[in-house]
């Protein structure tokens, strides 16, 4: 998917919207670098109180601590963007919103903020699903300035919603 525009975005959100109304199931977002763009996506859908519960927007540290209950160990030992802290944000949330899946994005969308070790466009996705034992994790590399770091974020949550349901 190299085009990220808001019909792509949209079409997206729809067909995650359907599948959700489909199989009888409620989403919940969890989301950081995104600033609820996930979120904006799917209530954009109409009729998406049917399937869409609610989302957490948690930028900071403390808002994933007080939240979603993000561990401060795993916020210190591995930093805001990484697998550990991504797996809490999305057991979190799906456990605080009673949802029966949770899609969560934590990620450096730029223009700085980025290291070595974790540079701009590094983005971790977490898929948490009520009947699972553990969320899937999913690493990705953007390249772009910060819009389109954001959009590629946002499309790829959406998919992996999308997959999850189907």
């Amino acid at each position: 998917m190299d085009d990220f525009n808001d019909s792509v975005l949209r079409s997206l959100a729809e067909r995650a919207g359907e599948l959700l109304l489909a199989r009888g199931r409620r989403a919940v977002t969890a989301e950081s670098c995104t600033g609820g763009w996930v979120a904006k996506c799917l209530t954009d859908i109409p009729g998406s109180s049917k399937w869409f519960e609610r989302g957490y927007v948690t930028y900071s540290n403390a808002a994933k601590e007080q939240e979603i209950g993000v561990s401060a160990q795993a916020l210190a030992t591995f930093g805001a963007v990484s697998r550990p802290v991504v797996e809490q944000m999305a057991l979190g949330a799906l456990k605080g919103s009673g949802a029966d899946l949770c899609v969560a994005i934590t990620g450096i969308a730029g223009p700085d903020g980025g290291t070595v070790e974790k540079p701009v466009g590094l983005v971790w996705f977490g898929l948490a699903d009520a009947r699972a034992a553990r969320p899937i994790a999913q690493r990705q590399l953007f390249s772009g300035d910060r819009d389109r770091i954001r959009r590629a974020s946002v499309a790829t949550a959406l998919q992996m919603l999308i997959e999850a349901v189907h």
